[in-house]
């Protein structure tokens, strides 16, 4: 008898599929370390993350499919609101907290570590990345970037994407106008960070500087113009956020 069929699911870097219960992706050297962070987590008391489940007969690694509606852009509006930042913020936390002092020598990464490795970063937790139920947040997808990094590095992107930190020419910007230092500060206070919402701004700007110039990179390596649009919005997104007046802490 043969099992359920496959369905195709969005995916930008790595093609994704799900079958019944579980979601199959290409694996890689860094499959084992994703496989042990999410164990890790799971035996932690963490809900929102999937169930690691090893390695398909093919090769793929395995997840358990968390049954929702993963928003994609541009954005509908209920996931700005104010509960879905808080949860974010929180989430966030406990996924730093609970992985201090996780990494070894021997794991092995997709995305680079980047200094000092405080903590394991998620690297795009964002609301393409979120899945909910009803509106509200009930889990976090695409753990295969992940890496050391720090805490800063995964809250200023967190930060990019939920308050959200675009310019005004940016095309998934909300529609309703928002208090971006307001939003930034309530985000801060929530995970809980001392950095100052100035710091945190120069760590978004640093982080889509990288960004875009990865992107080029992939738009080069795959000739797709798709990803060069993209790396133009991150770089117009930097220019706007450099322009914004220092906040005060």
């Amino acid at each position: 008898m043969s099992g359920p069929a496959e369905k195709p699911l969005k995916s930008t870097v790595t093609p994704v599929a799900r079958r019944g219960a579980d979601v199959l992706r290409e694996s890689g050297p860094w499959t084992g370390t994703v496989q042990k962070l999410l164990a890790h987590l799971r035996d932690s008391g963490v809900t929102w993350c999937p169930e690691p489940r090893g390695w398909h007969e093919d090769g793929r690694e395995t997840v358990s499919y968390l049954k929702g509606k993963v928003p994609t852009l541009p954005l509908p509006e209920w996931v700005y609101d104010e509960e879905v930042l808080v949860t974010a913020a929180r989430w966030l936390r406990q996924l730093h907290d609970l992985t201090v002092g996780f990494d070894r020598p021997e794991y092995v990464w997709r995305a680079p570590r980047h200094q000092p490795a405080e903590v394991v970063c998620h690297n795009d937790f964002a609301p393409y990345n979120m899945v909910f139920k009803d509106h509200q947040l009930i889990g976090i997808i695409d753990w295969d970037f992940a890496s050391p990094g720090p805490r800063l590095w995964d809250l200023a992107y967190l930060a990019y994407r939920m308050v959200p930190l675009v310019g005004p020419t940016n095309p998934d910007a909300p529609k309703t106008s928002k208090d971006l230092m307001a939003r930034l500060r309530l985000l801060r206070d929530t995970y809980g960070s001392d950095a100052s919402t100035a710091e945190i701004l120069r760590t978004v700007v640093a982080r889509l500087d990288e960004l875009a110039t990865f992107t080029r990179s992939q738009a080069k390596k795959t000739k797709n113009p798709e990803l060069l649009e993209h790396a133009a919005a991150y770089a117009a997104d930097a220019a706007f956020l450099r322009t914004l007046a220092t906040p005060q802490p």
